[in-house]
């Protein structure tokens, strides 16, 4: 059994997936929009963009009471939104917060992997993945050391040495017999260590 690095398809739908799965259990969510500008600069915002871009709605769920924020009609006959208390302010940015970490985190991922020579790619892709990092990484030098670090240990759980570790790993656990438990033990320690990646 070979693991290889998902798609990006499904990589870019994993944030909208956990949104989703999360929101159907809890009966009161925020909305955060999720859109990529015409350079394929990858935005994450709890405000709504331009009418001309098309967003991703991330529905995603608070601990705040319905009651809490509930929507009252304007003069004009449309529907304005309640303040936000502080409590729910706080959960929308921390939820904020792990979605561009783990923008940010991919995006110097592939950086440094196309940089380093090892993928094919142009000034083009390299321009948009960088944008992505500045526009999604925290500007807090000890938040963004944090973010690099992760990107090195995402590189390494992505890597081909991992790949097949998780490949042994696997042949290990289908085998009858001929392996200790020490053996496939030392194996999953390795991959749990190494080969988990940071980010999902």
């Amino acid at each position: 059994m070979t693991l290889s690095r998902p798609p990006r398809a499904l990589r870019a739908a994993v944030p909208a997936l956990v949104a989703i799965a999360i929101t159907a259990t809890v009966g009161h969510a925020t909305t955060i929009y999720r859109w990529v500008d015409e350079h394929g600069v990858i935005h994450i915002t709890s405000e709504k963009p331009p009418s001309s871009v098309k967003a991703e709605r991330l529905e995603m769920p608070t601990s705040a009471k319905r009651g809490g924020t509930t929507s009252a009609a304007g003069s004009s006959g449309g529907v304005k939104s309640a303040p936000v208390s502080p409590a729910r302010a706080a959960e929308r940015e921390e939820v904020l917060d792990s979605l561009r970490n783990r923008e940010c985190v991919v995006a110097l991922e592939e950086l440094d992997r196309k940089t380093s020579a090892s993928e094919p790619t142009s000034a083009a892709e390299l321009r948009r993945l960088q944008q992505t990092a500045d526009a999604n990484c925290s500007s807090n030098p000890a938040r963004r050391r944090e973010q690099e670090d992760m990107a090195a240990r995402l590189r390494v759980a992505n890597g081909s040495t991992c790949v097949e570790a998780r490949s042994r790993l696997g042949e290990m656990l289908e085998a009858t017999g001929g392996r200790s438990q020490g053996d496939v033990r030392a194996q999953q320690q390795f991959v749990d260590e190494y080969c988990t990646a940071p980010v999902r």
